[in-house]
């Protein structure tokens, strides 16, 4: 039986962008760029070429070939003794996958609150005015022990794999056609309208300043990094789960930079609606500046509405404003689901076991990240930083495979736009390099937290431990190569 596949090149455009556009874009990229500048934003983007765009090439590439889930591509493509890599990827990426989709909950329950602020009696400025704290306990009670929160959640789940289970065409294909030209539209009014308040066009010219200095502090270089790959989805194998129902002559590197710049330009624009917001409800610029460059994680959940609710018709931009948030954590969820659909369908399960063990799986292990904050905050750091070792070792399985053979007879191959065979050989070696200086350079760094506890014993439990890290890397990397014999006859040879 053939393997489903997207109508047309947009099919697999829009599905890409849907995996790229997320939250990423709209919550961690305008926290970033507010940090540091433009300084971010000229790394953010050399990484763009350097590091996520010659990743997203393998990965099209290797899924266009071998039309599998990612461990059973992988370990075609790498070889059999190797096979436990491709189960890593995939587990960092449900590990991602697992609190992204409370992101997606937070974000529709954002938008029921903006639509509630409608229909109150008293605006939102009059309740901050009588209640200063309102806004931060709110965000407090959905974060943390929140029935309502983790009953969104689930239906979050249910919703994402009920449009899955429709195929690529009548699921994927047609909710990306829908989903990625509303935000794009969405975050579009909400820059106008930002940049038309008094004041914002002076956090335009500060979002794309300059500072020279901060390029000796090598804090902005793995920002700029990790920023890239989490937002293009560089490293997580979703490109590789996504091309597998690509058709033969697909154009590999025309449909990665297409994806790769929409991406951008979603950051971009929402870099362009936020920062202009904030310099033109603080009192002084250097008030805005200096707010910024704390790097708040609240920017969006919490500020967001506060600065709108300065704003005439603020009600109605922040329900627009978080739809768009709703509709791009949603979109980037969606390929996530269909990487574990796929892998589990490639045990050749019948789809209501498959259905089943998916929709068991997100709820049971995305509920502590619903329930509790800290281990939400610790899954995004422990798999966060795991996407520099998927990197990684998709960069060494495509070094081992020779890079210019691989990409002349995978990635060129129905490609009219041809990438430099030189520039991509030397982009692998080079990231790879540059891979693991940067995990050396993190795990020997104080100021990603101690190994031990106040106690002096192993810091299992702590929200950035570098010993929680690492336990639950070295468990998924030593149950992979316990199982990569079962891995290999399961997922490939069957």
């Amino acid at each position: 039986m053939s393997k489903e596949q997207f109508s047309n090149r947009w099919g697999i455009v829009l599905a890409a962008l849907g995996m790229a556009i997320g939250a990423g874009n709209l919550w961690r990229f305008p926290r970033l760029a507010g940090q540091y500048g433009g300084s971010f934003i000229l790394l953010w983007i050399l990484f763009l070429f350097i590091w996520s765009i010659p990743l997203l090439l393998s990965e099209f590439a290797i899924g266009k070939k071998y039309k599998s889930g990612v461990i059973g591509s992988f370990a075609k493509f790498a070889g059999k003794k190797y096979t436990w890599m491709g189960f890593f990827i995939t587990m960092c990426t449900l590990g991602i996958a697992f609190y992204y989709a409370i992101v997606t909950a937070w974000s529709f329950r954002y938008l029921t609150f903006s639509v509630n602020n409608i229909f109150k009696k008293d605006t939102l400025l009059e309740t901050l005015q009588s209640n200063p704290d309102y806004l931060s306990n709110f965000w407090g009670g959905i974060s943390n022990g929140d029935y309502i929160t983790v009953i969104t959640y689930i239906c979050v789940i249910l919703l994402a794999v009920f449009i899955l289970i429709r195929g690529v065409k009548n699921g994927l294909e047609k909710a990306n056609k829908l989903l990625i030209p509303s935000l794009f539209v969405l975050l579009l009014v909400i820059v106008i309208v930002s940049l038309n308040m008094e004041g914002g066009i002076r956090g335009l010219e500060y979002m794309f300043a300059i500072d020279w200095s901060l390029f000796s502090n090598p804090t902005i270089w793995i920002e700029a990094l990790s920023q890239s790959a989490w937002s293009t989805g560089a490293g997580w194998g979703l490109m590789m789960t996504l091309s597998a129902f690509s058709r033969d002559n697909e154009d590999v590197t025309l449909n990665t930079f297409i994806g790769a710049f929409g991406n951008n330009t979603a950051s971009l624009l929402s870099g362009m609606a936020i920062l202009p917001a904030v310099f033109a409800l603080a009192a002084s610029d250097a008030e805005a500046i200096s707010y910024l460059q704390t790097g708040n994680q609240a920017l969006t959940f919490t500020i967001i509405p506060m600065l709108f609710a300065n704003v005439p018709g603020g009600d109605f931009l922040s329900v627009l404003f978080f739809l768009a948030l709703f509709v791009a954590a949603f979109s980037s969820l969606l390929p996530m689901i269909e990487l574990f659909l796929q892998n589990v369908a490639d045990l050749n399960i019948s789809k209501r076991k498959t259905l089943l063990i998916v929709i068991v799986c997100f709820v049971g292990f995305g509920f502590p990240s619903a329930w509790s904050l800290d281990f939400f905050s610790n899954q995004d750091w422990v798999w966060g930083v795991g996407l520099i070792v998927t990197g990684l070792f998709i960069l060494i399985a495509v070094a081992m495979n020779n890079p210019i053979d691989f990409k002349e007879s995978t990635i060129d191959v129905g490609s009219d736009m041809i990438l430099s065979s030189s520039f991509f050989r030397f982009a692998i070696f080079t990231n790879i390099a540059v891979g693991f200086f940067l995990i050396y350079w993190w795990l020997s760094q104080d100021y990603s937290a101690q190994w031990l506890n106040e106690n002096g014993q192993w810091d299992l439990f702590g929200v950035y431990s570098n010993a929680s890290t690492i336990t639950q890397w070295a468990i998924v990397i030593i149950t992979g190569l316990i199982l990569n014999g079962y891995l290999y006859k399961k997922f490939v040879k069957q």
